[in-house]
């Protein structure tokens, strides 16, 4: 297993023991890294407007379109740490 993936792996779990919640935005760039690292670009079509939660993860998630797995994995993985420091 790549160094990389190992990092991503420990981000994921630490994560989880946050000292606080983060704020919705960054939520959504969580959930949309995490996405992109592991399930690639978005597919599917865009919820309906009154699905506001979904829409707003669909669109965090297409914003990232193009992105590889690896850069997906490493800007989780820092922004975690940020999250921690």
């Amino acid at each position: 297993m790549s160094d990389l993936i190992t990092q991503f792996a420990q981000a994921q779990k630490d994560v989880t023991s946050l000292a606080e919640r983060p704020d919705n935005q960054t939520m959504l760039q969580l959930y949309s890294l995490f996405k992109q690292a592991t399930a690639g670009d978005v597919t599917g079509e865009r919820p309906g407007m009154m699905d506001f939660i979904n829409r707003a993860k669909f669109d965090s998630w297409e914003k990232l379109k193009g992105q590889t797995a690896d850069q997906a994995m490493q800007a989780y993985v820092d922004l975690v740490k940020g999250l921690m420091a």
